[in-house]
């Protein structure tokens, strides 16, 4: 007789169905769950990174090993999976595992996204037995999530030629943004919770280039950003929109409709244009 396979589709579902030990290991204490309010008791420094993607909730749960080891298990429900993808995406460092969607380990830290899920595993101590108990468990955490989720479209919509591998962000917020390219101290491109942005670097013609392809949710909130960003970081440019910058670098922007492309820095003019009016071109027809 089969056994039918428990799935999780919530993370109280998900929260049921994960093992109370597996070998050696055993959950410890109480499970901990946090809301946007109360993540700061938490994670205070990396709080705003998880709320800048509508973190919803995030489940916590301890493991005790040999020897005193602690392995901790994070799981974030981000409410959806474009946001599971975005908060992934947020910090790129380390090798590609196949775990969930899209995995990385680093330096004793393992993290992986799924459906809404993002999914977070670390310990300090790096011993045999927690480094494979970190993997288990993560396979299975992986296993009772049902379904994948999909990337944003935008991503789907930002040009593949000379794309860096890793590079690739996604992003609501100016926060974020300056994080991985600082434009402003001010919001100069209106991002928010209603906008999409994904932030890329490309190799093209021997230039490096920094992407930002930028949906709004309506062409007159585009235009305004795309007239703030002129005025305030490029208002010097040519009617191309490209200029030159302080440090001798290109950069330029465009829109057409509902997207603004950017190309924020380029060691040369002519890889920029072309870039720009590609990304445009490409955001349009998908």
């Amino acid at each position: 007789m089969m056994t039918e396979r428990a799935f999780a589709d919530s993370l109280d579902e998900l929260r049921s169905l994960l093992p109370g030990s597996i070998g050696e290991w055993k959950a410890e204490g109480e499970d901990q769950v946090y809301d946007p309010r109360t993540i700061f008791d938490y994670i205070d420094g990396a709080g705003e990174v998880y709320r800048a993607y509508h973190m919803r909730r995030c489940l916590s749960r301890r493991y005790a090993g040999p020897k005193g080891g602690v392995l901790i298990l994070d799981i974030f429900d981000m409410g959806s999976s474009e946001d599971a993808y975005g908060v992934f995406t947020h910090d790129r460092e380390g090798n590609p595992v196949p775990l969930g969607q899209e995995g990385l380990y680093n330096a004793g830290w393992l993290c992986f996204w799924k459906d809404c899920f993002f999914i977070s595993l670390s310990d300090e101590s790096r011993t045999d037995s927690s480094e494979e108990m970190k993997g288990i468990l993560a396979r299975k955490v992986a296993e009772l999530i049902r379904e994948p989720g999909r990337q944003p479209v935008l991503i789907s919509r930002l040009p593949f030629q000379g794309l860096q591998n890793g590079s690739l962000r996604y992003l609501h917020d100016p926060v974020i943004l300056n994080t991985h390219f600082y434009l402003s101290d001010e919001n100069i491109l209106h991002l928010g919770s209603g906008t999409e942005a994904a932030l890329a670097t490309y190799e093209r013609m021997g230039a490096g280039l920094t992407l930002l392809l930028v949906q709004y949710p309506d062409e007159d909130k585009a235009a305004l950003a795309h007239g703030s960003l002129m005025k305030h970081y490029l208002p010097n440019a040519d009617r191309e929109g490209i200029a030159r910058l302080e440090d001798g670098k290109w950069a330029g922007s465009g829109r057409r409709g509902r997207f603004l492309a950017a190309v924020l820095e380029s060691s040369d003019r002519e890889p920029a244009v072309r870039l720009m009016a590609e990304a445009l071109e490409s955001a349009e027809k998908k």
